[in-house]
């Protein structure tokens, strides 16, 4: 779900002493104080240090919204400085998990501009990311910014060692309260919800939790409601479509979605292919040099296949957690996930078992032109699979609408990340769903597609 993308090992078990009290913290990176929640406005408002056209500042929200674990985090704000604009606040919801708003303030109001003279726009930095970002150097290195690269048990390990019982208050349910603070210290009754990718979650589920509170919603590169799907079973069979699409523009002479069957059944690596054409779609959407690259793997040749996996790792995948933060990735989607053996407070001695089943009873017609083996192989996937066992947040039905109020929903035809199958699937729990698909476009549509058709569609929906 990611749309971009250590330092000190992990010490389980360490104190920091905060105001003469403490406060169990075993991961560097972990900003809760210590003591009684105290929230209220957004405090300490100045100009962006990277952006003084804009106001940033902080908001105090409780650490254990339950309030059985003591403490508070601090989240960056910043806003635009309309605060008279006649149609409200226009929350901007990043993606990951694991990715900062604020930092994305500046590009994300270039691309708004048109309907910031009636909007206010707000991004904020998610629990655990940003400047507090969540740290777990070895799967930071292992995964970057992506959802599916293969990580090693050791740094899956390190992890959750390092984040200990407090990870389960960085999940979606977390995030949803926080917003919901945010709202009351802007003094909105309403908000207006534009999220990409997982933020597309947040704002779903933001909209299940508090319908009373939302005016509009825009949607995507859309991750559906009931969440990530951990065996990607709608982006296996879109890569044949995808690739396909691709080599027309492109007038590539081979089959690619062919040559990746092939490929996949010769060396075993589906997982691995479909995590480096999940980052390619960034450099390029329309998968220049790629039908050449998977013919060539398919005929026994792999060396071009193994210098485009390099190729991936270091121009996309590559990413500090404070850009991506691994740690507040993998909190989240263990927390809020459903996986073959259940949610992660399932005992982690069944995993294994249920996840071979689940691959034994796979077909080739939910898997082509992969395997089965690629679906239970994701990085994802392995790392909740091997997380320790916790208590999940309660999910909302599979099959409640989303409150009834204007929502569109975006996506690009070339997205292997949030293929527009997933898209479709979000849209009949919409009471009147507007629909645009970009052709050409990939992920994350109002940020990165060259066909400016996506953000004419915000801005009309936005504006009327």
């Amino acid at each position: 779900m990611t749309s971009t993308r250590g330092r000190v090992a992990a010490l389980l078990g360490t104190v920091a002493v905060v105001a003469g009290t403490t406060l169990a913290t075993p991961a560097v990176g972990f900003a809760a104080t210590a003591g009684p929640a105290r929230v209220g406005g957004i405090t300490g408002q100045a100009p962006c240090p990277d952006a003084p056209e804009f106001s940033c500042g902080t908001l105090t929200v409780p650490f254990d919204h339950s309030g059985a674990t003591p403490g508070t985090l601090d989240l960056e704000v910043a806003v635009t400085g309309n605060t008279t604009a006649p149609k409200g606040d226009l929350l901007f919801l990043t993606g990951g998990p694991g990715q900062p708003g604020v930092p994305a303030m500046k590009r994300m109001a270039g691309k708004l501009e048109p309907v910031l003279k009636d909007y206010r726009l707000v991004m904020y930095d998610q629990r655990g990311t940003g400047r507090g970002a969540l740290q777990c150097p070895g799967l930071q290195e292992d995964m970057g910014s992506s959802d599916l690269a293969l990580p090693r048990k050791q740094s899956i390990a390190d992890c959750a060692a390092a984040l200990g019982p407090n990870s389960r208050h960085y999940s979606t349910a977390d995030t949803v309260a926080d917003i919901d603070l945010l709202r009351r210290a802007l003094g909105d009754r309403r908000l207006t919800l534009d999220g990409v990718s997982y933020g597309s979650f947040v704002a779903e589920r933001y909209a299940l939790a508090h319908p009373a509170h939302v005016a509009r919603l825009v949607l995507d590169s859309v991750v559906p409601q009931q969440g990530f799907d951990p065996l990607d079973l709608a982006a296996l069979p879109a890569s044949a479509r995808v690739l396909r699409a691709a080599c027309q523009a492109t007038g590539c002479t081979t089959d690619p979605a062919a040559d990746l069957a092939a490929t996949v059944r010769r060396y075993g690596n589906g997982a691995q292919i479909l995590s480096a054409l999940t980052g390619y779609e960034f450099i390029d959407p329309n998968y220049g040099g790629v039908p050449e690259i998977l013919h060539e793997a398919a005929a026994g040749q792999p060396a071009k296949l193994q210098d485009f996996f390099d190729l991936v790792r270091r121009q996309v995948d590559a990413a500090s957690a404070e850009e991506l933060s691994q740690g507040l990735h993998s909190a989240a989607l263990c927390a809020d996930s459903r996986f073959p053996w259940g949610t992660t407070d399932t005992p982690v001695a069944g995993r294994a078992a249920a996840l071979e089943r689940t691959r034994q009873r796979l077909t080739a017609e939910q898997t082509w032109p992969y395997d089965p083996a690629t679906a239970t192989g994701l990085g994802s996937l392995l790392v909740c699979l091997d997380w320790p066992r916790e208590q999940v947040p309660p999910a909302p039905s599979d099959h409640r609408k989303l409150p009834d109020v204007p929502v569109l929903l975006l996506g690009g035809d070339r997205d292997l990340s949030t293929p527009y199958e997933v898209l479709y699937q979000q849209a009949e729990l919409a009471h009147d769903p507007q629909i645009v698909i970009v052709p050409g476009a990939a992920h994350s549509v109002q940020n990165r597609a060259a066909n400016p058709a996506g953000r004419q569609a915000v801005y009309d929906f936005l504006l009327k």
